[in-house]
């Protein structure tokens, strides 16, 4: 029986992990030890533990910590607390292995107490890049505290090994949030709107805004102008979801709160959707907007046009169906209309997405069972070969 815990601190990063998670479960080779802290613990995010728990999922451990106070010294707590929290569990649980995803503080805390409790990581989403936010170093301070790494695109696979990473470690299996897409029974229209309790507009958009954790200060004056771009487009229904919990969150709640409250006929606020609903809506609007990764990743494989603003996901691979735009609300009124177009819209479903790379999940948990964990005790660096060596430097395999 082979010990696999899995931390997951967010709403999306448990959907995107969702169905890794029912293969765990249903191997009888293997026992999942679900670890959940972060936002699944807060009111204030929605308390997505109840949707854990609907799930179906038993929990292992839960480690609570302050995600309400969202200032640099806020977050340095929450990690700090995490930290600590997991090493609990994990002294308790004893695991064989740890699975993480992606590139959140929570994820970092969780390494770091591996990495000390020798407990090897398998890491998934490494390699990719985002310049406008501290998740860019987060994801390779990890990646470096992993053992075992699947990425979405050779492209990411490359700048893993890059990273100094075994290449016989670091697989290519495609993202598991576009596989979830082809295995769930997304809701129509109608049940969608039955399920949010809200009416459709002849054309509507789904918008999820991050704070750019890099750009201090900038949170406030960043949303508002994208929500001024809005309400020149007063034809249009409009979800819109919290944001994570990062530094500035606060701000950008408040300022949801209040354009909901000024434009209740045609604007729904919902702290946290859920994959289903989430993917459901994708695929019923007629535009993502924000700055979510999953605008780049999961969207474009249901034909949906992404207007991807700012610079929370600058680096990371665009497929076709993504519009990126500056703050500014002009860049995101004519981003948002060329979205609407007939055109874009026709040309999105046609598109291929470089993130599909089929069974991920399925691929994931084949190489987990069958690698040899004392093989991934000791890392040794890989250098990547100079021109002209035959050899890959002194830590090839």
């Amino acid at each position: 029986m082979r010990k696999i815990a899995v931390v997951t601190g967010t709403r999306a990063e448990y959907g995107l992990l969702s169905r890794l998670l029912r293969l765990i479960e249903a191997d009888p080779d293997c026992e999942l030890q679900l670890i959940v802290t972060g936002m699944h613990l807060s009111e204030k995010f929605g308390n997505t533990l109840q949707a854990i728990e609907a799930d179906g999922f038993g929990i292992a451990a839960r480690v609570p910590i302050p995600v309400e106070d969202d200032t640099p010294h806020g977050v340095c707590v929450a990690m700090a607390q995490a930290c600590a929290g997991i090493s609990a569990a994990f002294d308790r649980l004893a695991p064989d292995i740890l699975v993480l995803l992606g590139d959140r503080f929570e994820a970092l805390a969780a390494a770091q107490a591996a990495l000390i409790h020798r407990l090897p990581v398998a890491h998934l989403h490494g390699g990719e890049v985002t310049e406008g936010v501290v998740d860019e170093a987060l994801r390779h301070a990890i990646t470096k505290m992993s053992h075992l790494h699947f990425t979405a695109t050779e492209t990411y696979r490359s700048r893993v090994i890059q990273l100094g990473e075994q290449p016989a470690r670091v697989h290519c299996v495609g993202a598991v949030g576009v596989e979830l897409i082809h295995h769930l029974k997304l809701l129509t229209a109608t049940e969608l709107q039955q399920a949010l309790d809200f009416r459709f507009k002849a054309q509507n958009v789904l918008l999820t805004y991050h704070p750019e954790t890099l750009s201090e200060g900038q949170a406030l004056a960043d949303i508002q102008q994208l929500l001024v771009a809005l309400s020149q487009l007063p034809e249009l229904g409009v979800i819109l979801t919290y944001p994570n919990a990062d530094t500035e969150s606060a701000g950008i709640i408040q300022a949801l709160q209040d354009f909901q409250r000024a434009n209740s006929d045609r604007v729904l606020l919902v702290k946290s959707l859920g994959q289903l609903r989430y993917l459901s809506a994708v695929r019923h609007v007629d535009a993502v907007l924000g700055n979510s990764s999953s605008g780049l990743i999961e969207v474009p494989s249901l034909g949906t046009p992404t207007v991807n603003i700012g610079a929370r996901q600058k680096g990371r691979i665009e497929p076709g169906s993504v519009i990126s735009c500056g703050h500014e609300t002009a860049d995101i009124v004519a981003a948002i209309t060329r979205a609407r177009s007939a055109e874009f819209q026709q040309h999105c479903r046609t598109i291929v997405n470089p993130y599909d790379g089929g069974a991920a999940s399925e691929k994931i948990l084949a190489i987990i069972k069958a690698i040899e964990l004392s093989s991934l005790t000791v890392k040794t660096f890989y250098d990547l070969p100079r021109n002209g060596d035959s050899q890959h430097g002194s830590g090839a395999e």
